[in-house]
């Protein structure tokens, strides 16, 4: 799975998608013996200020209409997906617009969006917005992370890249790792057996040290 984030601040992204899993899954790894495994994500970046004619790389200009503030300008931005997408299958190829208006992101879609494509192209947003006809020219789909407005769409883009990411065969290491596949009542514990904190002695719930599997299921389905 290829990633490509359309920003103006690829240096924050990239310090989150360097780190932990993400960073581990964009890496070749030799493991045991002569095995080598393979990198399983790739996440690219690509500054609009890149691709603008203007000498001091302004990327916004006043809406038309009036308003407040800037909306980002389509050409830089086209050019930036253009770069990102360059000659690959179409068919392979999603592009998403960061917008609060947008339909819902949910763990569903973030699925389907790892089985059916190998190119996603995430277009993170700034000031007031994006030219209307960015999403009209790129067949864009509008996706929101939640029922709130943010400064930006690189936070949304993040979690887009994190939970797509998941469900990338080997990123995680095991499928019992995916926390959406395996019975789960939300609540985890280990060692120590006894916590204690400020006078008091917080136990690990008896089930889950007794090694009754059937019992634990029971307890982690709520039943």
């Amino acid at each position: 799975m290829n990633f490509h984030v359309i920003t103006l601040f690829p240096d924050i992204c990239k310090a989150y998608t360097d780190a932990g899993v993400l960073g581990r899954a964009q890496k070749t790894e030799k493991g045991k013996g002569a095995k080598v495994r393979g990198k399983k994500i790739a996440v690219a970046y690509y500054n609009p200020r890149d691709y603008t004619k203007d000498k001091h790389n302004k990327v916004d200009e006043r809406p038309y209409g009036g308003g407040p503030g800037m909306v980002m300008q389509a050409a830089p931005i086209l050019k930036a997906v253009e770069k990102a997408v360059g000659k690959k299958n179409p068919k392979e190829v999603k592009v998403l617009i960061m917008a609060p208006r947008g339909k819902k992101f949910d763990t569903a879609m973030a699925k389907k969006l790892a089985k059916s494509y190998k190119h996603l192209v995430l277009i993170s947003g700034r000031y007031e917005g994006i030219d209307a006809r960015v999403k009209k020219i790129l067949k864009a789909e509008e996706i929101s992370v939640g029922d709130y407005v943010l400064t930006g769409g690189e936070l949304p883009a993040l979690s887009i890249i994190d939970s797509v990411a998941r469900q990338v065969e080997g990123v995680l290491g095991t499928y019992e790792s995916l926390e959406e596949s395996r019975i789960s009542s939300g609540e985890m514990y280990t060692r120590p057996e006894i916590l204690e904190y400020k006078g008091k002695k917080h136990k690990v719930p008896k089930v889950l040290v007794e090694g009754n599997h059937k019992e634990i299921e029971k307890w982690r389905s709520g039943k």
